[in-house]
């Protein structure tokens, strides 16, 4: 799959887990365009571009090309940081219902979750 998000971050590993979720683990990279202006001096990883990265993660994980249908309970606890926390867990529950994909995720850095989403795409 095409991403937007060019050398913004890695797909270190992932694997699906026994429930049919499936976990993964990206590093940011640091040196990324879009941190030189979000924010100078204080580099904050956008919540657009990780809710983009959940995106992307869910269309390698099933082959399907997705669109955002809708989005609740987005919920950013904590402060990503790419030089201080590059390295993320991301644990999507993925389930295809005919033309929908609704995907609940988790973002981790160590002990600390950073997002909560629940996201419903259409595949196209």
């Amino acid at each position: 799959m095409q991403t937007i998000l060019t050398d913004f971050y890695t797909l270190e590993s992932s694997e699906k887990l026994e429930n049919g979720s499936f976990s993964a683990n990206i590093k940011l990279n640091k040196d990324h365009n879009i941190f030189n202006g979000h924010f100078p001096g204080n580099p904050v990883t956008p919540g657009v571009c990780m809710m983009q990265i959940v995106k992307e993660l869910t269309e390698e994980f099933t082959g399907k090309k997705l669109f955002l249908k809708s989005a609740s309970n987005v919920k950013f606890m904590a402060i990503i940081n790419p030089f201080e926390t590059p390295d993320l867990t991301m644990q999507l529950d993925i389930k295809e219902i005919e033309n929908e994909v609704k995907v609940k995720n988790t973002t981790a850095f160590g002990e600390t979750i950073a997002l909560k989403l629940s996201v419903n795409y259409t595949k196209i």
